[in-house]
């Protein structure tokens, strides 16, 4: 029988109400979460402080018709427009441990295509506190006539903190102030970053040696604790000083064991020694231990600068570099260069001739040239020099200069390259001079000029080089500003003037130029030449799919159109209707001319007709698809969320009710609704009932409502609700429709709190008490909970059923209390009588007191019932009347007894205009829980009308 009474809802005829309930959106902004607090700021900026590692969680409450959509998205502050991190689409935005960095600006957007959007900010400020750094710096100067020196010392304090800190200075345990005496200043700097305070010791005396203390505070801001750091000032404080074991600049051989020893001489305290490398880290294999820095087989790679660094936080760091050079050569070149002078470009007897050679080598000024021509040393005279570090050349770079040309010049020149003395190999590089040396031409091949691939394909780009010697080839982009090529690089070489692709994108379409490098070759103007790549991709069309609706016996015309492709025109298309082939469409004229879409007419939606359409366009690189879903069924309903107080709770049953609103979409765009097919299952069960709901011709904007009843407290229901046209069934809405309790003034219908619901029905917990009360059920007790003390379920015996009570284990003290304030009420009658249930079983229960707090002359508690001592495992009801004089708040206070078997619950609270019932309810009658083993017990008036009809039943 239990489960039949699960099953059964009643369902109350539906009615219209109104028309146009489309609304734009509203917004509002709530906080939950772990926030410190929420203060207006100027005029109406909120302000959300919450402490560095906290949950942030903020609730953006829209209204309106249909339901809105929320975006969340973030400034950095308020100097900065620009959204810099990525939308979030949630009502509830929830940052776990968050960070400084994401404090700022946020905005909810709510839009729902009706007006404009609503949007509403919040401005978080992250709270936080670092640890303080404390330096020292001293001065010495000349006093008098150089008769003495004075010592001045300033201890200087920062630290990063939100909101600005606060800072305490100690000697000892003695707390300093700004001019406590002659010796003593405490200033804060200009220009500093983060907050700074200065204790400034001037004239050094004896007892001005002691240890001092910065104390930082952000006065308990968020919670978050003072933090302090002391340091002990001596007359032996001093700097750290630095020497090194080596020169500052290293020249090893590759291969070579590198040990750098940074050698402390001087430091009170003992300074911190750190070894870093620029740039990036240290390299791999590296072992820095203590000052000594040791790089085992060092190879080229590890060139670079070396830092030493001491610091004891007294005065500046001191800091010793070692640039370390590991002796290499690489990318040997060569430069032809005709006469200057005469502007030539090719090379002639009787004219000047300059041959170029260089290497980068490290060290570069130690890398020495040597010059043979026909494999033997070059010798020096006045038609023939060689110089060094060219102005027109790169650093570093030797020269041989054959003035005046003689057809005896001609021959094999090499140059060499080499580190005196050092194990690394030489570089040399050969250069033909005769009559057959001649300046480079470049071009594009026959039939090469233009490219044309297919995305996803690999791709060459050629350009041929002429000449004697054959220069590399520079390869970049001309017709995109600033682009790069494909490699990541703005010029890329190529020995054989071939640039190769390797799956070619769409964005890589363009002009490549190509020019010949002025090394290795002549030093004359690059020679350029350009390629076109065109990358063909297949069409891109709309619409991707898109759904079609329409009144049966109307037409409908479908159109996919080309967006983009390459090439940019329509080859073919073809109609499938349920994956059959369907016969061409007639060709318009218009279109063939230039086909950038395909069309497809439907003289009438019939249910044969109906289903899904697909047009398949083709440009001979690819082909794309338009899906269309034709029918003439109704688009779903929409649920309408605005409904105020939608929950209305039965007392005597344990059930509620549930008004469920909802509209049309668009009811005009097919055949009208004929009735609804309404589905409501409790969430965990898998039996649903079902009612067909008949309706007459509805409008757009239209509000439907429809009652549920006889649902259960606390479950939620899943709700589905499917229109019905000549056509059939249309497309189901579903939404979850969850038991909340009232948050009302007290009116003459029943208006009791079950708390049920997370919020307790506007019920808070006082800031002023000791600790709070805790909302439970069965199912979320704790299992090593104490026994013999608080109730196993509910009023309802119900293992779901919630109810609220306080914990009295440890910490909890003799006589704690434990505030439970409802909302305030406005006191709209004479007399109210405040009903609810208690439980009190324990062999150490303490007190439950009800108070009542006036509200109409500040804040006025005074007790108006109470009840101690153990009452037995079973839920009580009371009556309490009460006589307000203005608006007022009733409180249940909880008091802690002599030991932790003391739990209290309450549960049903009732807050009625008029007197309380004259006849109090029979002791003997209540609600005996289980495994009490009393009997069975219990008055009618807690019995749901279900269970009366079954009583009868039996009767």
């Amino acid at each position: 029988m239990e489960v039949t009474c699960l099953l059964l809802l009643a369902l109350i005829p539906f009615h219209c109400r109104g028309q146009g309930v489309y609304a734009p959106a509203q917004a509002q902004i709530m906080h939950a979460g772990q926030a410190c607090v929420v203060k207006e700021d100027n005029i109406s900026e909120r302000v959300y402080t919450i402490r560095e590692g906290d949950t942030l969680m903020l609730q953006c409450l829209v209204t309106g018709h249909p339901r809105p959509q929320v975006r969340w998205t973030k400034t950095a502050g308020s100097a900065s427009d620009k959204f810099q991190e990525t939308s979030v689409f949630n009502e509830t935005l929830r940052i776990e441990r968050i960070a400084r960095t994401q404090g700022g600006r946020y905005y909810c957007k709510a839009e729902n295509g009706v007006g404009v959007p609503a949007i509403k900010s919040i401005r978080v400020d992250v709270q936080y506190l670092d640890e303080p750094m404390l330096t020292v710096h001293q001065t010495v100067s000349d006093v008098r006539g150089n008769f003495y020196q004075e010592k001045t010392v300033f201890l200087r304090c920062t630290v990063n903190s939100n909101p600005p800190a606060r800072f305490i200075w100690k000697r000892g345990s003695d707390t300093l102030s700004h001019s406590q005496d002659n010796g003593v200043d405490i200033y804060e700097p200009l220009y500093t970053q983060g907050e700074t305070k200065v204790l400034k010791l001037k004239n050094l005396r004896p007892q001005d040696y002691a240890s001092y203390t910065c104390q930082v505070s952000v006065r308990n801001v968020c919670g978050i604790p003072d933090k302090a750091i002391t340091f002990r000032l001596t007359n032996t404080t001093a700097p750290p000083a630095l020497k090194l074991s080596v020169n500052e600049t290293l020249v090893v051989n590759p291969g070579e064991n590198v040990t750098v020893q940074c050698l402390l001489t001087g430091g009170d305290p003992l300074p911190q020694l750190q070894w870093s490398h620029g740039p990036g880290p240290l390299p791999l294999g590296a072992l820095a231990q203590g000052g000594t820095l040791s790089i085992p087989s060092v190879q080229a790679r590890d060139s670079g600068y070396y830092n030493c660094t001491a610091t004891n936080n007294v005065g500046n760091p001191a800091k010793k570099t070692v640039n370390l050079l590991v002796r290499s050569m690489k990318n040997a070149t060569f430069q032809i260069t005709p006469d200057v002078i005469k502007e030539s470009e090719n090379i002639q007897l009787g004219q000047d001739l300059k041959l170029s050679c260089h290497v980068d080598a490290v060290p570069q000024e130690k890398v020495t040239y040597q010059w043979f021509k026909n494999g033997k040393p070059a010798r020096m005279s006045k038609r023939l020099l060689v110089t060094r570090n060219d102005p027109e050349l790169p650093a570093v770079t030797s020269s041989l200069e054959l003035i005046d040309l003689h057809f005896s010049d001609y021959g094999t020149y090499l140059c060499m390259a080499s580190f005196p003395g050092a194990p690394v190999p030489d570089l040399s590089v050969e250069v033909n001079i005769s009559s057959e040396t001649v300046p480079p031409t470049i071009s594009v091949p026959k039939g090469r000029a233009v490219v044309t691939v297919r995305e996803g394909s690999p791709a060459e780009l050629q350009c041929e080089v002429r000449g004697k010697p054959r220069p590399p080839v520079l390869w970049s982009r001309v017709d995109k500003e600033a682009a790069l090529l494909p490699s990541g690089l703005p010029l890329e070489e190529t020995p054989d003037g071939k640039l190769r692709l390797e799956r070619v994108s769409r964005d890589m379409s363009g002009t490549y130029r190509c020019q010949t490098a002025r090394y290795n070759g002549f030093n004359v103007r690059p020679r350029e030449a350009q390629v076109q790549l065109n990358v063909q991709f297949p069409p891109e069309v709309e619409p991707s799919s898109q759904d079609v609706r329409q009144a049966l016996g109307r037409p409908v015309l479908l159109r996919c159109s080309l967006l983009r492709g390459s090439p940019q025109r329509i080859a073919s298309a073809v109609w499938r209707f349920k994956g059959q082939l369907l016969p061409p469409p007639p060709v318009v004229p218009a279109a063939a001319e230039a086909p950038d879409h395909a069309e497809l007419r439907l003289d009438a939606v019939t249910r044969d007709s109906s289903g899904s359409y697909e047009c398949s366009v083709s440009n001979d690189v690819g082909s794309a698809v338009c899906l269309f879903q034709v029918s003439a069924k109704a688009y779903s309903p929409e649920f309408y969320f605005d409904t105020p107080n939608p929950t209305r709770s039965h007392k005597l049953s344990k059930n509620y009710s549930y008004v469920l609103q909802w509209t049309q979409r668009e009811p005009d765009a097919v055949d009208p609704v004929l009735n609804y097919r309404l589905s409501v299952r409790q969430l965990n069960q898998h039996n649903a009932v079902v009612k067909a709901i008949p309706v007459r011709r509805v409008e757009k904007g239209q509000l439907l409502e429809y009652i549920l009843t006889d649902l259960r407290v606390p479950h939620s229901y899943e709700v589905r609700l499917t229109p019905y046209t000549t056509f059939g069934a249309g497309d189901m809405a579903s939404r979850i429709i969850h038991y909340t309790e009232p948050i009302n003034s007290p009116n003459l219908s029943d208006n009791t709190c079950h708390f049920e619901d997370e919020k307790i029905c506007g019920y808070t917990q006082d800031l002023t008490d000791n600790f709070d009360w805790t909302r439970q059920n069965a199912l979320t007790q704790n299992p090593k909970r104490s026994p013999n003390t608080g109730p196993p379920t509910d009023i309802s015996g119900t293992p779901e059923g919630y109810y609220m009570f306080i914990e009295t284990s440890r910490p909890r003290e003799l006589g704690d209390r434990a505030r439970l304030v409802s909302p305030l009420y406005n006191a709209s009658a004479k007399f109210y009588c405040v009903s609810f249930f208690y439980h009190m079983y324990g062999k150490h229960i303490g007190s439950l007191n009800l108070l009542v707090r006036s509200r109409n002359k500040g804040a006025l508690d005074t007790h108006a019932w109470s009840l101690s001592g153990n009452k037995g495992n079973v839920w009580q009801q009371a009556h309490v009347p009460i006589s307000p004089s203005g608006p007022f708040q009733i409180i249940f206070e909880g008091v802690r007894g002599s030991g932790y078997l003391g739990d209290i619950a309450i549960d049903d609270v009732t807050l009625k205009k008029g007197e309380c019932p004259r006849k109090q309810m029979d002791p003997n009658k209540v609600v005996v829980m289980p495994g009490s083993g009393a009997p069975c017990q219990s008055s009618p008036q807690l019995w749901g009308p279900m269970a009366i009809f079954l009583l009868a039943l039996q009767r």
